[in-house]
């Protein structure tokens, strides 16, 4: 039992510097019209808008802008995944 539990505080202790990293890592994605930032736990840190907004249509910068944060967002999952895959499991669960 006591081994099980030296196993989970360890466990504890990977997740947690995982998840610093991942709080401190910044993935940037963007296209024409934006650039948005954002952390590996998905946290935005940053959008800027990249042109004249006189001069773009309303509803292109706003699909720009989903799409944008949408692949900001793939993106620190898949670094999540990638930082996650180094636990290699919970002990006593596989």
């Amino acid at each position: 039992m006591l081994d099980k539990m030296k196993e989970l505080w360890a466990m504890k202790s990977k997740m947690d510097e995982i998840k610093k990293g991942l709080d401190s890592l910044v993935l940037a994605s963007e296209d024409n019209l934006v650039k948005v930032s954002i952390t590996g736990s998905q946290e935005v840190k940053g959008v800027e808008i990249k042109c004249d907004l006189a001069s773009v249509d309303k509803k292109k910068l706003e699909a720009a802008l989903a799409e944008t944060i949408n692949r900001a967002v793939r993106e620190s999952q898949k670094a999540a995944a990638q930082k996650m895959s180094a636990l290699g499991g919970l002990p006593g669960l596989g």
